[in-house]
C-alpha cells in the first residue's frame, strides 16, 4: 500500500511517489504571504480544507494503481484548447494563420476552437479545416433587435459559430459587464444551442488579499444561477494578473484553483457535473509552459491568447494533450 504522510507545518501531501504542494512554508504566516487562495493564517478554513482532502482522496486512489509518469485528467471530458484572437489581425494575416493551422498535425483526442474577431468569422469559417470549430468572442444577452454594435446568438449560429466566450476579464473590467449580466448572456446562448466558454478569475489585488476562492465562487454562482444545463459549458480559469502580462500561474497555483472549482461544482451543482465539466486554464499559456501545466490532474486544457496567433505554437499547445497520456 502506498505510504501517505501529511505535514501540518507545510501543508504538503505525500502519497506514494506523487507529491502535491498546496501551500509552501506555512509556518512563515507572520509575513505577508498568501496561498493565492486565502490568507495563510486561515489555512484550514472550510474553503481550503475541503480542497486539500479532496485532492488527498484522489491521490490515494491513483496511488493504488501504482506510480505513473504522468497524471490523468480528474474530469471525464475531452481535452479542450481554445484560441482567443481578440481584436487582432487583418484579412491577410488571418489568411496566413489559417493556412498554418490547416497544415499542422493535430492530436485526435483534443477539441479545438478558435475565436476570430467578428468581422473575420466568415472568412475563417470558409477556409479553416472542419477539425477546428469556430467561436465568437461575445454575444448579446437576448434576441437581436435595436442594440447598436451588438451581435446576436442567432446571427452567430447563422454564420456557423458553435461557441461563444463569456465573462472574459476584458469584458468584465474594461467594458464593465457584471456577473449577473454575464450569467444571463450565457443562459440565453445555451438555450439557443450555442456552447459557452465561461471565464472566471481574480485580479492581482484579490489574490494578494487571499480572495481568489471568493471571487471565483461568486463568478461561478452567476453562471450556475442562470444556465439551464452545464452540458455545453466549459469553464476557463484565467487569473487576470496573468493575462497578456507574460506572468503565468505556476502549475501548482493553477491546479489548486482548478481543484477548488471542481469541488464547488460538486457541492453546489452536482458530482456528475463536476466530473464532466471541463475546467481549462488561461493566462500567458505558450509552447514553453503548456506541457507542465497540462500534467496537472484538474487542468483539462487551455484558453490561449497571444500564442494562438502563431499557428505552429498554437498547434504545439493543442498537442500538449500528450502530457495527459499515462505511461504504460
Amino acid at each position: 500500500m502506498a505510504a501517505m504522510a501529511i505535514s501540518s507545518s507545510s501543508a504538503t501531501v505525500h502519497i506514494g511517489c506523487r507529491k502535491s504542494v498546496f501551500v509552501s512554508n506555512a509556518s512563515s504566516s507572520v509575513r505577508s504571504e498568501f496561498a493565492g487562495l486565502r490568507r495563510l493564517d486561515s489555512l484550514f478554513d472550510k474553503g481550503t480544507r475541503h480542497c486539500l482532502f479532496a485532492q488527498v482522496q484522489r491521490n490515494v486512489q491513483a496511488a493504488g494503481n501504482g506510480c505513473r509518469g504522468v497524471v490523468t485528467m480528474a474530469g471525464t471530458g475531452k481535452f479542450f484548447v481554445g484560441g482567443n484572437w481578440k481584436c487582432n489581425g487583418t484579412k491577410d494575416s488571418i489568411a496566413k494563420l489559417v493556412t498554418e493551422l490547416n497544415n499542422t498535425k493535430l492530436e485526435d483526442d483534443v477539441d479545438i476552437v478558435v475565436a476570430p474577431p467578428f468581422v473575420y468569422i466568415d472568412q475563417v469559417k470558409s477556409s479553416l479545416i472542419d477539425r477546428i470549430e469556430i467561436s465568437a468572442q461575445n454575444s448579446w444577452v437576448g434576441k437581436g433587435g435595436a442594440f447598436t454594435g451588438e451581435i446576436s446568438v442567432e446571427q452567430l449560429k447563422d454564420i456557423g459559430c458553435k461557441w461563444v466566450i463569456h465573462g472574459h476579464s476584458e469584458r468584465r473590467h474594461v467594458i464593465g459587464e457584471d456577473n449577473q449580466f454575464i450569467g444571463k448572456k450565457s443562459a440565453y446562448a445555451v438555450t439557443q444551442g450555442l456552447k459557452v466558454i465561461a471565464c472566471i478569475g481574480e485580479k492581482l489585488e484579490e489574490r494578494e488579499a487571499g480572495k481568489t476562492f471568493d471571487v471565483c465562487y461568486e463568478q461561478l454562482k452567476a453562471f450556475a444561477d442562470n444556465v439551464p444545463s452545464w452540458d455545453d459549458v466549459v469553464i476557463a480559469y484565467e487569473p487576470v494578473w496573468a493575462i497578456g502580462t507574460g506572468k503565468v500561474a505556476s502549475p501548482q497555483q493553477a491546479q489548486e484553483v482548478h481543484v477548488a472549482i471542481r469541488e464547488w461544482l460538486s457541492e453546489n451543482v452536482s458530482a456528475e457535473i463536476a466530473s464532466q465539466t471541463r475546467i481549462i486554464y488561461g493566462g500567458s499559456v505558450n509552447g514553453g509552459n503548456c506541457l507542465e501545466l497540462a500534467k496537472q490532474e484538474d487542468i483539462d486544457g487551455f484558453l490561449v491568447g497571444g500564442a494562438s496567433l502563431k499557428g505552429p505554437e498554437f498547434a504545439s499547445i493543442c498537442n500538449s494533450v500528450t502530457a495527459k497520456k499515462v505511461a504504460a
